[in-house]
């Protein structure tokens, strides 16, 4: 009998510290709909939780275990809070150094690290700037070596990593992070280095980035190149696929990541109240995260074949999360006013990217200039996989020869295109 009792107690106090755990997460999440200020939010949980848990133990008449019950529901509290306020113990690397590294400070607020490569011979085309993806992921010693090579064409290149991650100022208020922010900055910078006209290369997101910013100031465009292009589409969801490419054992490594306890309280107050995210977990912490998180995907954006072990560093957390939150509206759709615009585009595909075909599909559909062309066996890094088939295919493209790839005319996805 005494053992029954013992059963009981301890199913009691079980039931209870699972309540009172679940009504306090709820009212942390409640209270940051109320208040952005971090102790109030945080506080209100563990008011919840004594009042959860007290009242529920004084009610089952454990006063012969009173003083044990109280000790392990002070012992759960202080192991949940534990677990949500120390930090993480992850190494903040800073990006690679990347020879001849500048600033901008624009005058939209932002700080811009980027560099500038000049060709042998200036021969007066417009300048390229690629444009990263992520958003908040950006590789510049990598994609200055490729995109680089352009200035054999005599092309100026700028590479430059967009505001909120690489080298460049992280933003006080993650809700600044918008395209509107980007494509603000964009034009400034075509201010700042006194082009008329430029060439855009844009990758994933930087793909989205460049169309917004030709909705806007398409005359200011001489040609542009999207490279597994972000959905036009805001009701596109297909970024959502990236941890489908992963197998069982990738996937064991990104899941701890992302479902640590202070993780999951992160990004349950980002979606929620963003300034209240970020007085939690402070760029530099969730930064250094968000690298290993990328570390963990990264095999879903390359082909089987073609993994590459490429670390990089200085990922933007609150870039890349905030716009993907239900505090942040879906950017305006551009493709009425891409229709409308007269540039000659090129949109690169691979048979391996995540995303949707209708991605591609809509950016030849809304630029009336535009030509696809499709690489088979290539992940959504394409010009990684494929660098110089790519490569070539942009610079024959770019000096108005026939393309060295042959164009895709279908508007239905090939047979052994992978994505939805």
């Amino acid at each position: 009998m005494k053992r029954i009792n013992h059963i009981r107690t301890f199913l009691i106090v079980f039931v209870f510290c699972i309540l009172a755990l679940f009504v306090a997460i709820l009212v942390i999440f409640g209270a940051a709909f109320i208040s952005e200020q971090l102790w109030i939010i945080l506080s209100s949980g563990a008011v919840a939780f004594i009042l959860i848990y007290g009242i529920g133990i004084s009610k089952q008449h454990l006063f012969s275990r009173r003083g044990a019950a109280s000790l392990t529901g002070i012992l759960v509290l202080i192991l949940f809070y534990a677990s949500i306020l120390i930090p993480f113990s992850d190494t903040r690397n800073m990006p690679a150094v990347v020879e001849g590294g500048a600033y901008w400070d624009l005058r939209t607020g932002s700080r811009i690290a980027y560099v500038h490569l000049s060709p042998a011979k200036k021969v007066g085309r417009p300048p390229v700037i690629f444009l990263h993806g992520g958003p908040g992921v950006p590789d510049m010693a990598g994609d200055l070596a490729y995109f680089g090579q352009l200035t054999q064409d005599g092309y100026d290149v700028y590479v430059y990593d967009q505001v909120g991650s690489g080298r460049s100022s992280r933003l006080e208020d993650p809700l600044q992070y918008t395209i509107e922010r980007h494509v603000a900055d964009l034009e400034a910078i075509r201010g700042r280095i006194g082009a008329e006209r430029i060439v855009l290369i844009g990758h994933s997101y930087g793909a989205l980035l460049a169309a917004q910013y030709m909705a806007r100031y398409g005359d200011h465009i001489d040609k542009a190149v999207f490279i597994s292009p972000h959905p036009l589409d805001p009701r596109d969801k297909s970024g959502g696929n990236l941890t489908n490419r992963l197998k069982p054992g990738q996937l064991s490594k990104l899941y701890p990541l992302i479902l640590h306890p202070r993780s999951l309280m992160a990004y349950g107050l980002l979606q929620i109240s963003p300034k209240a995210a970020h007085a939690y977990v402070g760029d530099e912490e969730m930064d250094a995260r968000f690298d290993r998180v990328y570390a963990a995907t990264q095999p879903a954006l390359h082909a089987e074949n073609k993994q590459i072990e490429q670390l990089i560093y200085g990922l933007g957390f609150y870039a890349n999360q905030t716009p993907q939150t239900l505090k942040v509206s879906p950017p305006p759709d551009p493709r009425p006013a891409l229709k409308s615009l007269q540039v000659p585009a090129l949109i690169i595909k691979a048979s391996e990217d995540y995303l949707s075909w209708s991605s591609a599909i809509d950016y030849r559909q809304s630029l009336t200039e535009s030509t696809l062309i499709y690489f088979r066996h290539v992940g959504h890094n394409v010009y990684q996989d494929e660098p110089e088939r790519v490569l070539g295919a942009i610079r024959s493209f770019l000096s108005g020869d026939r393309l060295s790839e042959p164009e895709y005319s279908g508007f239905v996805p090939p047979s052994d295109y992978e994505g939805n």
